[in-house]
């Protein structure tokens, strides 16, 4: 895990516990920061550190060298995930871009002078997801969404559901993997997995091709509703999460069961598909 960063950035993560650490931010020139156990602090050569003085400071040769080693020292085999603003590490670290966007007709052609990284470190945790199969699964499959802001745990709920729904009920479960964030963890053995394509084109071959009983996503965007209205509309059921606070905010209410989070993997209320609350 990581083994893309520099050398000195790489040493002083070795000093914390991998397992509680979700997210480095390194920023050239600044204060290297990091979420550990759902809280920001920084991180220096030892490790820990409560104040910016103590932090190390990645340069922008390390800011680059790690995004050209997560790349695989390609960056020509993975072009598609950076014009999207994102590179995916080896075990599903997922590495947001922050630069300057090159367009070419209208469109985004690359990233260039990348002055900053946000990694996400993904974690499984069995059993995290245990309270919503009891409240929303256990009696009978549904669809469901997952709902809140950024940095609260739903792909590491979504991955604990398709590996609970995949032990329990033995149906046949398709990951839609847009990022292959979603996938670095124990699904279960009765998963299959599509990396890298869009929402549309996973749902539309995975439908066609490998009869899946439930599709299991992350990250929906409006214009991902048609794909799991299609999957809805075929006796499918749908495992997803939306940067959204309520349900008021879901685009089309496709949904059985509404999830909403309070803090990192903490259940808030669940709602039905006209927003009632259920137990």
């Amino acid at each position: 895990m990581l083994d893309f960063l520099p050398v000195r950035l790489l040493a002083a993560v070795r000093h914390v516990n991998i397992n509680r650490l979700y997210e480095l931010r390194l920023r050239a020139d600044k204060p290297l920061r990091c979420n550990f156990a759902g809280e920001f602090t920084y991180l220096g050569e030892r490790g820990l550190e409560a104040l910016a003085q103590n932090a190390l400071l990645p340069t922008r040769e390390e800011v680059e060298e790690t995004l050209f080693a997560a790349s695989g020292y390609s960056v020509y085999a993975v072009e598609n995930q950076i014009r999207q603003g994102f590179v995916t590490g080896a075990e599903g670290e997922r590495i947001g871009i922050a630069g300057s966007y090159v367009y070419e007709n209208g469109k985004p052609l690359s990233i260039r002078s990348v002055t900053s990284l946000c990694i996400r470190i993904p974690h499984s945790v069995s059993g995290c997801a245990e309270e919503i199969y009891r409240r929303c699964l256990s009696e009978e499959t549904c669809s469901l969404l997952i709902l809140s802001p950024p940095g609260l745990g739903k792909t590491t709920l979504l991955r604990d559901l398709a590996r609970l729904t995949s032990e329990r009920k033995r149906l046949n479960i398709l990951v839609s993997d847009e990022r292959g964030e979603l996938s670095a963890g124990d699904l279960g053995a009765c998963s299959d997995v599509i990396k890298y394509a869009d929402k549309l084109t996973a749902f539309t071959a995975g439908i066609r091709a490998m009869r899946p009983d439930i599709i299991v996503t992350d990250e929906l965007l409006t214009e991902d509703y048609a794909a799991v209205r299609r999957a809805v509309e075929s006796g499918i059921c749908v495992y997803a999460s939306a940067h959204l606070t309520g349900f008021e905010s879901v685009p089309e209410k496709l949904f059985a069961r509404y999830v909403m989070l309070n803090r990192i993997g903490e259940i808030g209320c669940v709602c039905d598909a006209r927003g009632n609350n259920v137990d």
